[in-house]
């Protein structure tokens, strides 16, 4: 079982990421906004860089958003009890994982299973 001061070194830890997360969501929405594509005013190379800019934007703010995904996760599970348990086994994480990625729901062992699938 952890010691009440560890479960709020991370729910600190989650909830300023947290933060960090939606203030660049908020300011890198007018990267990911629609290019114009008028052939008259932007030239064919200038359209091709905003349009790779845009989708890059794009894969940037869908990270974002699964990372606060599991960030909320996390927090859940931190008001039920249960943070820092494994989703996969029900063992602990270790401390030093938890320390590197508060927000992981998975031991190692677990994830490895997981991304080899």
């Amino acid at each position: 079982m952890m010691r009440v001061m560890d479960i709020e070194h991370f729910k600190q830890r989650l909830l300023e990421r947290r933060d960090e997360l939606v203030a660049m969501t908020e300011s890198g929405e007018q990267g990911a906004a629609t290019v114009e594509l008028d052939q008259s005013r932007v030239g064919r190379l200038s359209r091709m860089d905003a349009l790779q800019g845009q989708a890059m934007s794009q894969e940037t703010q869908r990270r974002r958003m699964l990372d606060l995904k599991k960030i909320a996760a996390a927090l859940q599970r931190l008001e039920a009890g249960d943070y820092g348990y494994c989703l996969g086994c029900d063992e602990p994480i270790i401390v030093a994982r938890l320390d590197i990625d508060p927000a992981a729901s998975h031991c190692v062992a677990c994830a490895d299973k997981c991304e080899q699938v």
